[in-house]
């Protein structure tokens, strides 16, 4: 009998125990246990209700092109309950002072498929809608050109690829505010090979990005809704994973110290918070799904090069939920679509409590119309919104209490969409050091990692600080890391 041991009940922990409960029932002769530190599973993956509100603490959906996540909702019997964005209202606006503009229709990111919209944009200066219908026109230079030509030896950073194709101002406008409200970090330092595979390839085929993603929509394939999330939250994706993984198989509060390997066994050394009773069991494999710092800490006495070349820098998030009630939406002026992006160069000021700090930065990233991109999110005639916070400003604001927090929140939005009434229903989730950023060279550390670990027998790594932070990218690690384990 195999014995497996997962440390870390985020969703990659959760969906290997899955996996292993699926290949057990299926005849495996395996036994598992999940350690979970807290007293609840699935890391940043958390749905609250209220008063008829769906409110994500986390993310909010996945990327449907990217299938991981749907395969496993259909598995669990959530197929009937999944929805699609609503893209026929979608529209992404950038804020410039104090005024909300549209981004163009068709844009994938900082690439349009439709070159007329970006002429008609006041988003952008003649010398930027320039560039635009240029990049087009020196296709075969920028394929000649491209930085990986697929030896896969090669990296830079998303504003070199950005500036490449576009210029400056599309970096600064678009591609900034876009990374940073998906990652908090500098897009002058984030890796495209690790962050924007999508576009990398289409560089290396078409040279130019309009063109491949005209080529796209030509074939068909940018035809699905963008985003896809559960009717009920996507908390249902963690609790039925959790019903269907034996009771026996979980233990939660209790936090794993080390980890050793001798002789073929792993020996598990961790702590029970209730009694701060010490643990200690063997197991045959071990799969560690914990953040990236816990994990080189976990690692260093095996071989401590795995944690320099884990992420060295993370960021963290902080999320408020404002819900207002149809009556009071009433008086509220939202624009349509599914919310706005504030580039971070903008001048700001930051309103904590009764501080007010100035700073060149606004604390401020992004802002979703959540009832407008997931209608069923509130009651009718409602509007929900989901400020985020991040970046540089993250650290001092996690130290602020919630209503300091929701003070700030509606105060910037009011910047940006006039007076709101206190909300009816408030919520605050601070997710510190959540976001591994993915740095120049990420990719190539990852493959050394790979090669180390091919060397250390039934270890396997996995979590959002490896390839890809999506839901459909932790689902489908966790779940291919568990097969793996079984078989060897």
């Amino acid at each position: 009998m195999k014995r497996i041991a997962i440390i870390g009940g985020g969703i990659s922990g959760m969906a290997a125990a899955y996996e292993l409960a699926l290949q057990q029932r299926a005849g495996a002769a395996i036994e598992f246990v999940l350690f979970e530190a807290t007293s609840r599973l699935g890391g940043i993956v958390e749905t609250v209700r209220r008063d008829g509100f769906v409110i994500e603490c986390g993310p909010d959906s996945w990327v449907t092109e990217k299938p991981w996540a749907r395969e496993l909702s259909v598995e669990l019997g959530l197929e009937s309950e999944l929805v699609p964005s609503n893209d026929d209202r979608r529209k992404t606006y950038i804020a410039d002072g104090n005024t909300l503009t549209a981004m163009p229709a068709g844009m994938r990111m900082m690439v349009p498929t439709r070159t007329e919209s970006i002429q008609n944009s006041p988003l952008f200066s003649d010398q930027a809608k320039l560039a635009y219908l240029r990049e087009p026109e020196i296709a075969e230079q920028l394929k000649i050109n491209a930085f990986d030509a697929g030896d896969g030896n090669r990296d830079e950073s998303v504003r070199a690829f950005v500036v490449r194709h576009f210029g400056d101002e599309v970096a600064n406008t678009i591609a900034a505010p876009l990374l940073a409200g998906v990652f908090g970090g500098d897009i002058a330092k984030l890796s495209v090979r690790a962050v924007m595979p999508t576009f990398v390839a289409l560089e290396r085929e078409y040279g130019s990005l309009i063109l491949g993603l005209q080529r796209r929509v030509q074939a068909g394939k940018e035809s699905e809704p963008i985003f896809t999330t559960v009717r009920s939250g996507l908390g249902a994706l963690i609790a039925d994973m959790e019903s269907f993984i034996p009771e026996r198989s979980v233990h939660r509060n209790v936090a794993v110290k080390a980890i050793e390997h001798s002789g073929g066994v792993w020996s598990v050394q961790a702590m029970q918070s209730a009694d701060s009773r010490d643990i200690e069991a063997s197991f045959d494999s071990i799969l560690v799904a914990t953040p990236a710092e816990t994990t080189a800490s976990l690692l260093h006495l095996i071989d401590s090069r795995i944690g320099e070349l884990l992420p060295q820098q993370s960021s963290s998030a902080i999320v408020v939920a404002l819900g207002f009630a149809s009556g009071q939406a009433r008086s509220m002026r939202i624009p349509p679509g599914f919310g706005f992006l504030v580039p971070q160069h903008q001048p700001g000021r930051v309103h904590v409590g009764n501080d007010c700090a100035d700073d060149d930065r606004q604390a401020l990233l992004a802002c979703t119309f959540l009832n407008q991109k997931f209608p069923h999110t509130a009651p009718d005639g409602a509007i929900l919104l989901r400020a985020f916070f991040g970046g540089p400003l993250a650290p001092r604001l996690l130290e602020h209490d919630d209503d300091s927090l929701i003070r700030l929140a509606r105060t910037q939005l009011e910047g940006y969409l006039g007076q709101l009434p206190a909300p009816s229903v408030a919520l605050v989730r601070r997710w510190p050091n959540s976001l591994p950023l993915y740095e120049v060279g990420h990719a190539d550390r990852m493959a050394e990692l790979d090669s180390r670990l091919a060397k250390i027998p039934n270890l396997r790594l996995i979590g959002n600080a490896y390839r890809g932070v999506g839901l459909p990218d932790l689902i489908r690690s966790g779940r291919a890391a568990a097969r793996e384990i079984v078989a060897d």
